[in-house]
């Protein structure tokens, strides 16, 4: 079989996706405290590692193929991939790279705070109960893709790269679980619960920014789509980063380096859904809306009192909202027939996209509750008290992520027993460099 163009730009781009999720670590990590830096990165590293597998043995089979009541694909049919070549082979290996990143989003929502052996344990039973059923769903052949049942009965779902998919499934999940494990301790009112290194964030976010790219065009098919797509991935991210500087400059006085990060984060989420089917101007009144939308939305966890530690409830389950829903209002129309409401075409996109984000959010919702609910009523998903003060970095992982002297590399082996002759967990508390508000 020879490798064609569209071969090797669906590899590129898989190999784009795949860079996000160490960019996704970067992104989180420069946000947590220094004691808890190396652990956040780990749990996007790991996520990695862990769908990896999950993928090839029966990840990618349950996301398409022959469906189980149109939920889900049989586990078994491509078990290992062993029957799957060619081309499809390169689908397999870019389809996982989206499975990756999508887990690795929610653990924002628990930082400083989690096991990572129950997070460990977490990843495949999500991957499996959540990620796999919505890919089939959307995408694989399922209740939501064309010709199945939701469609058939409230018309066709837009989701091109994962609105409901990704982005507000991981968003209500990472919701469910901050409630499941509870606050930091000192949550809004720990001086000390700010981002550590903001370059970092910075770095992340530029990443992040450049493997969407990969992330929503790796599946166009023509150049006209691709050509549309691009753009609308480069316009919508920098019109919700100037919205959200703006909303930050007028509530609170300043734009901040964070702001920048998030609000180009949340432009992306917004656009993710809608790349392909959005015009260029659109996407710029998309991003506009996301970024105000995602800073309001990022506020409710100090009004309701959740702890979603790094924002992914505001910005992941926020932006996938407005950029899944929009379509029902600014979906362009396909050969002159449809669109959403300002083209004229009715409202039967919006009722669309509305039934998605339910069934979304009932089955993320749900499943993640109960795994979430299992874990940590048996070995516990949270770290104690005193691990916490002390670090999750060192407590979990006998590391830390800078050196201030007294833990050098030379003593690196007996840090486990330091640890634990330790006299108090104050005692125990790293000093963290001087960081920079955001």
């Amino acid at each position: 079989m020879e490798l064609t163009a569209g071969n090797v730009w669906v590899m590129v781009s898989a190999a784009l996706v795949l860079l996000m999720t160490p960019g996704l670590g970067l992104f989180y990590g420069g946000m947590t405290r220094a004691k808890a830096a190396l652990n956040m990165i780990m749990m996007s590293f790991v996520s990695a590692g862990i769908v990896g597998v999950v993928w090839v043995l029966w990840g990618y089979s349950m996301s398409g193929g022959e469906g189980f009541l149109g939920v889900f694909g049989n586990p078994f049919a491509s078990f290992g991939l062993s029957n799957i070549v060619g081309s499809d082979l390169i689908k397999a290996g870019f389809s996982g790279t989206f499975a990756m990143v999508t887990v690795a989003l929610i653990s924002g929502a628990i930082a400083d705070r989690a096991k990572f052996t129950a997070w460990v344990i977490f990843v495949p039973l999500w991957i499996t109960a959540v990620y796999c059923p919505l890919a089939f769903m959307v995408w694989g052949g399922g209740l939501m893709s064309h010709g199945g049942a939701v469609s058939a009965v409230f018309g066709q779902v837009i989701d091109f790269a994962g609105g409901t998919v990704v982005e507000i499934s991981s968003g209500i999940a990472a919701l469910v679980l901050a409630l499941i494990i509870g606050k930091r301790h000192g949550f809004g009112k720990d001086a000390s619960h700010r981002p550590h290194n903001v370059p970092f964030i910075m770095l992340g976010a530029g990443i992040l920014w450049f493997g969407w790219f990969g992330f929503n065009a790796g599946a166009a098919t023509t150049a006209e789509q691709a050509g549309l797509i691009w753009i609308n991935t480069l316009a919508a991210p920098a019109a919700a980063m100037l919205s959200w500087l703006v909303t930050e400059k007028v509530r609170h006085g300043h734009p901040t380096s964070l702001g920048a990060a998030s609000g180009a984060v949340a432009g992306l989420v917004a656009i993710t859904p809608a790349c392909a089917n959005v015009s260029p101007v659109a996407a710029v009144a998309l991003g506009l809306v996301a970024g105000f939308a995602s800073a309001m939305f990022v506020e409710l966890k100090y009004k309701f009192g959740f702890d979603d530690s790094l924002d992914v409830v505001g910005v992941h389950l926020g932006a996938g909202l407005v950029g899944t829903l929009a379509l029902g209002f600014i979906a362009l129309p396909v050969n002159g027939e449809g669109g959403g409401l300002f083209y004229g075409g009715g409202i039967q996109q919006l009722v669309a996209q509305t039934v998605a984000v339910l069934i979304t959010l009932a089955l993320s919702a749900f499943m993640t509750a109960v795994i979430g609910i299992a874990l940590h009523k048996t070995i516990g998903f949270r770290v104690s008290h005193e691990d916490e003060v002390t670090g999750v970095d060192l407590t979990e992982h006998a590391e830390t992520a800078y050196e201030f002297g007294g833990l050098g590399p030379s003593q690196f082996h007996p840090l486990r027993q330091h640890i634990h002759t330790m006299p108090s967990a104050q005692q125990s508390v790293q000093p963290e460099p001087e960081t920079v508000s955001a």
